[in-house]
């Protein structure tokens, strides 16, 4: 499979902008697939070095042994902008953000096996706090056959969700999540093959469950917005790589 065999529908187009999301199944070519699982132990390895060095099993919403959440692991494993640059992330990119995108974050995120921990409703700009800016695009690839029993992903639509507003976070103590609704609606569980991408906006509502199963439940998460996300101060919140201009994609060059 090649990602220029992957095209965008109107119809997904159209529930990204009305619902908030959509799945490309099996989306992702074999060689990234492997690409993005090569590099996620060394992106956990990186998470056990930190939590060594400040002795603590637990760095924000990292739980040493149940849940993971390893940010940036490009800037030191290049080799992951052969994908962060694809052809098939700038066919997203132009579709539902426009001809101008930056990268905006990227993280692994590994459920352990039978003792992933769930993550709380939330949306990703509720993390972002309350730095104005526009929704961003988050593509999150199934690196493992996803499913309820591995503690897969559950969004929530807009229009189950009350609109596509930032609501209100509380941060729960104890597992250090940002919670960003309280109702009883369970979502819709994104049940996909392996090399799948859960395509969803930053204000949409999501979730996921707890691993049940004997394996780990590893995905890869990157994000990209149509702008430079700043505060106040005029420091980035995330970051500013260039990667359309025009529609045509910029800067670093896939290998």
């Amino acid at each position: 499979m090649t990602a220029t065999a992957c095209r965008i529908t109107d119809a997904q187009i159209r529930q990204y902008h009305e619902e908030g999301w959509f799945i490309l199944e099996r989306a992702i070519p074999d060689e990234h697939v492997k690409l993005l699982r090569d590099n996620c132990q060394f992106a956990i390895d990186e998470v056990h070095a930190e939590m060594d060095k400040l002795g603590t099993d637990v760095i924000g919403i990292n739980h040493r042994g149940s849940r993971y959440f390893s940010g940036h692991t490009s800037q030191k494993q290049p080799a992951l902008f052969e994908f962060i640059y694809s052809q098939l992330m700038a066919e997203l990119c132009r579709s539902l953000l426009g001809p101008e995108a930056f990268v905006f974050w990227e993280q692994y995120v590994v459920k352990m096996a039978e003792a992933g921990m769930t993550f709380s409703w939330h949306q990703d700009s509720g993390y972002v706090g309350d730095i104005p800016h526009n929704p961003y695009l988050t593509c999150w690839c199934a690196l493992d056959d996803v499913s309820e029993e591995n503690g897969t992903v559950y969004v929530l639509p807009y229009s189950r969700a009350g609109g596509k507003s930032i609501k209100p976070h509380i941060h729960d103590p104890v597992t250090n999540d940002l919670v960003g609704y309280q109702g009883d609606d369970p979502g819709i569980p994104i049940i996909a093959p392996a090399g799948s991408i859960a395509v969803f906006s930053s204000v949409t509502l999501h979730r996921s469950g707890f691993n049940r199963s004997g394996k780990p439940r590893r995905s890869y998460l990157i994000q990209y917005s149509d702008e430079v996300v700043a505060g106040p101060d005029g420091k980035p919140r995330g970051r500013t790589e260039p990667f359309l201009h025009g529609g045509e994609i910029v800067g670093r060059s896939p290998a």
